[in-house]
């Protein structure tokens, strides 16, 4: 799969954090703050600079650039991708996986199954 035909889908909605079931713009969870969200600058500066990469990917088979060249382009992007994908883990882990822990019962198992199953889907790629 290339970087641009990359998409994200979930086959399951996820569990809301902090118990909340309110659905805003569409998706399901809680509105925020998300774990991310003290560090949304930085992702948004780094989900940026990915787009670049991609565009430059764009304009390299435009000019006709050595395929090897491309190749090692799309694993920098690929990289970035997967570098980014940790860190937002990560944060789901230490704020809504941590809340729910704290909270217990049904909520903990279904923050526990939520991560599993995208740490599949991250490992799959």
């Amino acid at each position: 799969m290339t970087p641009t035909e990359a998409t994200v889908t979930s086959t399951t909605d996820p569990a809301p954090c902090h118990g909340d079931t309110a659905v805003q713009g569409g998706q399901s969870g809680h509105p925020g703050p998300h774990g991310y969200s003290h560090q949304k600058d930085q992702h948004l500066k780094r989900l940026r600079r990915i787009e670049g990469q991609i565009r430059g990917l764009q304009r390299m088979v435009e000019e006709d650039v050595y395929c090897i060249d491309i190749l090692t382009q799309v694993s920098a992007s690929t990289k970035g991708l997967q570098s980014f994908a940790l860190q937002l883990l990560q944060e789901h882990l230490r704020h809504c996986v941590a809340d729910a822990a704290l909270k217990g019962g049904a909520e903990i198992d279904a923050k526990v199954e939520e991560a599993g199953a995208a740490i599949a889907r991250l490992l799959r790629t």
